[in-house]
């Protein structure tokens, strides 16, 4: 039942994804000829006798497709991808990843206004501690933290993940917080900067998804929800970038169904509701990663894709067929052989 649940969640979030790029294609008068889920041979099809588009079910429940008439050819016949403006062309491929930050907003909607927030609200904060010292006291909402906006309480953990270790000890960061609904200020020093937010900052006791509001502080939560997510995977890419991850930790779709299946296995003791909410918690983080991941200025990749259309309308005309599909070819070959990596990796940590 765990693979099965990894799947509709891949399934759905791959489908969203394609969706979008369908959406924007038939909003600018592209012709798609096809709109399949999974890859393959196909198992289920149907041609609409208006549009004219084959909706396909296909063997592989991984991955799905939105082709359209010209997308990968030098067709200039009337509906085809090339004939459409610079501009509308950037909408269509940007649509798909910005649908993923759409769903995972709708997902964290519906997570935010069924068990609330987590306020960035410390429970405890230590005698002693930077923060106590500042005058910040258990029930204040920090609203800022060295110069970094602080919406939910995981941006603190954020900071203390991906940024702590850039300082030194005794350095001197600003923190702002409101007490009794008044705003305060000041700096705190750092007595180290290696270890937990209780070892370092010295609080304690939030991320407890348990403050709640009306539609506009579910709305305005679950945009914070998508940020962080977003600002996680890119503050991840660059830990690998700078060589403080390796990729030997990066999880690909075994890993990534590992992990579903392990929190499946975990939480369906706490309940239906409670195994519904971490499923779709799950689906937020993978949602927004494949966002952020096709945006990612990659040949083969639709912020590659965009890249080259910003190069065309810059040069004011294509460049040749033949030189985008070697920049493509080349960046699909990389990306093949990145995959294969990460999945030899999934399976070698599975034995």
């Amino acid at each position: 039942m765990s693979i099965i649940a990894a799947i509709v969640i891949f399934s759905v979030i791959v489908l969203f994804h394609e969706f979008g790029h369908f959406t924007l294609a038939r909003a600018c008068g592209v012709e798609v000829l096809e709109f399949s889920l999974g890859m393959g041979p196909r198992l289920l099809s149907h041609v609409s006798k208006k549009s004219h588009t084959r909706y396909s079910l296909k063997l592989l429940p991984f991955g799905g497709s939105c082709l359209m008439k010209g997308e990968d050819t030098d067709d200039m016949s009337p509906g085809a991808f090339g004939t459409k403006k610079v501009w509308q062309r950037i909408l269509i491929v940007a649509a798909g990843p910005v649908f993923n930050f759409v769903l995972a907003f709708l997902f964290a909607a519906v997570i935010i206004g069924s068990a609330g927030y987590d306020a960035p609200v410390p429970e405890y904060v230590a005698e002693d501690s930077p923060m106590a010292m500042a005058g910040v006291a258990a029930g204040d909402e920090i609203t800022s933290l060295d110069g970094r906006r602080i919406t939910i309480y995981r941006d603190i953990v954020n900071y203390a993940t991906f940024v702590l270790d850039d300082r030194v000890p005794g350095s001197r960061i600003p923190v702002e917080w409101v007490h009794d609904g008044k705003p305060m200020s000041a700096e705190i020093a750092l007595k180290s900067t290696n270890g937990s937010l209780a070892s370092v900052l010295g609080i304690y006791g939030g991320g407890r998804f348990s403050a709640h509001g009306n539609v506009l502080v579910i709305l305005r939560y679950a945009a914070y929800e998508v940020k962080y997510w977003i600002g996680t995977t890119l503050s991840s890419l660059g830990m690998i970038g700078r060589g403080r991850v390796s990729l030997d930790d990066v999880s690909g779709p075994v890993g990534i169904v590992g992990v579903i299946s392990d929190t499946y296995r975990e939480t369906r003791k706490e309940g239906a509701f409670m195994l519904f909410l971490n499923m779709l918690n799950m689906a937020i983080l993978l949602s927004a990663n494949l966002g952020v991941m096709n945006l990612l200025p990659f040949p083969a990749l639709d912020g590659g894709r965009i890249v080259l259309l910003i190069i065309e309308q810059i040069r004011r005309k294509k460049l040749g067929d033949n030189i985008e599909a070697y920049i493509n070819l080349a960046g699909f070959a990389v990306l093949m052989g990145i995959m294969v990596f990460v999945m030899f990796n999934d399976v070698r940590k599975l034995l």
